[in-house]
């Protein structure tokens, strides 16, 4: 399947002498990576054509490479690619842009059908495993800064090939990855984990204020004055989400960060065991199984969701009892 779909969108990259790439809000590793991955293969087949990267930027990430102004006034039948997004309300940067064709390339559970070619594979680790393969089975350029990106976004979504959408092609993907660019990927380390100070506060802040239920669920609410106070950004919570993983008896954990400034709670969820997507999914999110994330206006939103999370949690440990 994926052979053919890389085929066919390979065929439609050709048509088009402009291509935007763009990701959802709010991006990760894995949405900025696979989106600059993608523009530069791109660039490097085809240097004639115009090819940008929009949304907006995060300067934690300018290491992976900077994007592209998106001033659409001058462009017109676009071929669109969307990556690392399920739906048309949480793609960033395309306001204005007159497009003839989308195209979907992702791993999260489609939420609705907009694209005309839907490159979507919900097995795999991350969306930068999918563009890996669409350059492997294509004639897209792949040389060691492209590389770079793509192990990147992997190990990032992977949790360092710790979580269960780790899969043997994952390893075979970045195996090749790293064979076809002689790419030395231990230095890349650095980049997805390197912290300044301050955030290293923070990540203890989480640590103490983490309320765990008996049930096995356990959250934080973070500030616009805890924010001030680390001098981190609302994004950061969320790139610390994975790093509570395995704590003994907790099945399903949440941050809850309040973004003042768009008067907006932005919601982390991460589980073991329980599925939460459809949970987020009641509250306007969505996501994974085991990794979803939900924007609310709402405060009872918050309040209501974190309900649910626990009750979810509590029957799931009836099961785990029962099963004994």
């Amino acid at each position: 399947m994926v052979k053919d779909l890389a085929r066919k969108i390979f065929k439609e990259i050709k048509k088009f002498d402009t291509i935007v790439i763009a990701r959802h809000i709010g991006p990760d590793p894995d949405a900025i990576a696979s989106q600059i991955a993608l523009r530069d293969a791109i660039k490097k087949t085809f240097p004639m054509k115009k090819v940008l990267a929009v949304g907006m930027g995060v300067a934690k990430f300018k290491k992976y490479g900077l994007l592209d102004k998106s001033d659409f006034t001058e462009i017109s039948d676009a071929l669109l690619i969307l990556v690392d997004v399920p739906n048309m309300e949480r793609v960033d940067g395309i306001e204005g842009l007159n497009y003839k064709k989308i195209i979907k390339i992702d791993h999260h559970p489609s939420s609705d059908k907009f694209a005309q070619i839907d490159l979507v594979d919900e097995t795999a680790s991350s969306t930068c495993e999918i563009i890996s393969e669409l350059i492997f089975n294509t004639k897209l350029v792949l040389d060691k800064d492209i590389a770079s990106n793509l192990f990147l976004g992997i190990a990032s979504d992977s949790d360092r090939f710790r979580i269960k959408c780790t899969t043997l092609k994952t390893f075979e993907i970045v195996a090749n990855l790293i064979k076809k660019t002689n790419l030395d990927f231990v230095p890349l380390y650095e980049i997805l984990y390197e912290r300044p100070l301050n955030e290293i506060k923070f990540h203890a802040y989480l640590s103490e204020e983490l309320k765990a239920s008996e049930n096995g669920f356990a959250y934080v609410k973070i500030s616009s004055d805890i924010i001030k106070k680390y001098k981190v950004d609302t994004a950061t919570a969320s790139n610390m989400v994975n790093d509570f993983n395995y704590i003994k008896d907790i099945y399903v954990w949440s941050f809850i960060t309040y973004d003042e400034k768009n008067g907006l709670y932005k919601v982390n969820i991460r589980s073991r065991g329980p599925v939460i997507n459809e949970i987020a999914s009641k509250y306007n999110g969505g996501g994974h199984k085991f990794a979803s994330g939900v924007r609310t206006t709402k405060e009872e939103d918050i309040d209501n969701l974190l309900k649910d999370l626990d009750e979810e949690c509590h029957k799931y440990k009836e099961n785990l009892n029962e099963e004994k």
